[in-house]
Parts: structure tokens; sequence; C-alpha cells
């Protein structure tokens, strides 16, 4: 799993020109890639790592501040652009595995106390946020302990 962290004073998610999530005060915007190995184990440990991430103003987390998450499925974290000028998708696991994963995500967070705002997953979407600071990292589920 593989996710990409902004922090954000403001953002939203459309669909066809429709407001489908948005930032309710300053938060985090978290773009989130599933490949074939990830699991609800994968989805709990990625979730738990975001939400105490100590990367908000004064180096608190969002769980410390209780500050909101926009969560929007991007497959495209896991393309690959190694061979030729095509990206290849291979490596991010097809909807009917990353759709259940995507959702036990959010759920999981929620769980955690997250005030949770999502895209909708698999559709077009436009996304607006002014990132602060600018502060944007990376989270690998491939890299955690």
């Amino acid at each position: 799993m593989r996710a990409v962290i902004q922090v954000a004073s403001n953002a939203h998610v459309e669909v066809e020109g429709e407001v489908v999530g948005k930032l309710d005060a300053p938060g985090l915007v978290i773009l989130l890639g599933v490949t074939h190995d990830d699991d609800q184990d994968t989805a709990r440990k990625v979730a738990e790592k975001i939400w105490q991430l100590r990367i908000l103003e004064d180096e608190t987390s969002a769980a410390g501040t209780d500050s909101p998450l926009l969560v929007i499925s991007q497959f495209t974290l896991y393309g690959s652009v190694r061979k030729g000028r095509r990206p290849s998708w291979s490596n991010a696991a097809p909807g009917p595995i990353s759709e259940p994963l995507y959702e036990y995500f959010v759920r999981y967070l929620r769980e955690l106390g997250a005030t949770v705002a999502t895209g909708k997953f698999g559709a077009m979407m436009n996304v607006s946020l002014t990132n602060t600071g600018p502060f944007t990292v990376i989270v690998d589920s491939a890299e955690l302990a």
C-alpha cells in the first residue's frame, strides 16, 4: 500500500462537477494506492502510521489535533515507467481487490477517531487543494517495520 500525504489548508474532490468530499478544516489529503499483496493488516498499519504522523504545525499529528482527512483512491501510485513511454499499471491491484481495501482503510481510520471524507472509487475525479508548506510525504507499507 502506498500513500502520498499532503498537508492542506483546504481541499475538495469533484466528480462530474459535484463535490463528493472535502476538508471542513485544515488537515491531510491522502492519495492511496493498493498493490496485489496488500491486505487488511497492511491497511491498518498504514492508517495508524498516517494518523499518528507528526507532520502538522508544531510537530503535531492529525490524531493529536483532530484534523480531518480526505482520502482519494489512486491506482496510478503503482504506475511503472521503467520501460518505454507508456506507464504500466501491472503493480496496481485491480478494482475487486483494491476497492474493498480502500473502503476498509477509510473505515479503520474512522474507528481510530478520524473525520474522513472521500472521493469516489474508480471515478474520474478533479482534486483541488492548497498544499500548506508545501509539505508532502510518502508512506509505503514496504518500508514500515
